[in-house]
């Protein structure tokens, strides 16, 4: 049967990249069956809600400033040894339109831990709607997906592998969810040591949260036992961050101009 070729955009390129430096990973996947009831009603008012992105986000970072490990990195220069970071640095995943296509890019958050959800609120809002050359992370990465392969993958390798440069470049951590569509994945993979993922939330607030995670750096007990924890952090700090939002009338989403330059 006779079809057409299709050539490779940047952002396929980017994407292919990135799987190139995942699937070497020892990645493992641990589940909770959480019950985020006291968020979930705690999120329930007449004001404008923050996203369960920006919650999940602010939680995972609270959650790696108590744990060490998920601020630690894998990396094999000089020689392979482990890396530890004194703050968490996100890398969220957003679909966008770009060129006509739809396309899968990575916007940066430093020490999300230090941010109040409003900020987090701004700053995810701009990743989703400001034009995408317009955001400094778009913009370097779809300018390296047209560098020819040998360039892009040596570049890669030492973002990914010099300690002091893969958080400022790839980030600690990696959010990337679908519930919002009603589906969620159930092995995503990426070069960094944990990606977070969470399905659809039920109207009890039960939903299914994972992490997956580089088995170098980690075992499976601590991630179950920082899954338990995680939970409480939800439950607790974020849903009381939630309430004061609401009881001061800060307004959740912000100005999002320029905010990710």
């Amino acid at each position: 049967m006779r079809g057409r070729t299709i050539k490779l955009s940047a952002s396929r390129r980017l994407v292919g990249d990135l799987m190139r430096f995942s699937i070497g990973v020892p990645r493992v996947t641990v589940q909770r069956q959480m019950n985020l009831r006291p968020l979930l009603d705690a999120r329930d008012g007449p004001d404008a809600r923050p996203s369960w992105t920006v919650l999940f986000l602010k939680g995972y970072a609270l959650l790696s400033q108590e744990i060490p490990e998920l601020r630690r990195a894998y990396v094999k220069f000089p020689r392979p040894q482990l890396y530890e970071y004194p703050a968490s640095v996100a890398s969220v995943a957003h679909e966008r339109e770009h060129d006509g296509e739809r396309v899968v890019l990575l916007s940066i958050i430093k020490a999300p831990e230090q941010r109040s959800i409003s900020q987090l609120e701004t700053l995810i809002r701009a990743a989703r709607s400001l034009p995408v050359l317009e955001i400094k992370e778009f913009r370097r990465s779809l300018k390296l997906a047209r560098a020819p392969a040998p360039v892009r993958w040596l570049l890669m390798w030492l973002g990914l592998n010099i300690g002091r440069k893969r958080a400022r470049y790839f980030g600690t951590f990696q959010l990337s969810v679908y519930s919002g569509l009603g589906a969620e994945s159930l092995n995503p993979i990426t070069p960094l040591t944990t990606l977070l993922n969470y399905g659809p939330i039920g109207e009890d607030g039960s939903v299914a949260v994972r992490i997956h995670y580089d088995h170098r750096v980690m075992d499976g007990a601590n991630v179950a036992r920082a899954l338990e924890r995680f939970e409480r952090i939800l439950n607790g700090e974020i849903a009381d961050e939630v309430k004061s939002l609401a009881q001061s009338g800060t307004p959740t989403i912000m100005s999002a101009v320029g905010t990710s330059k």
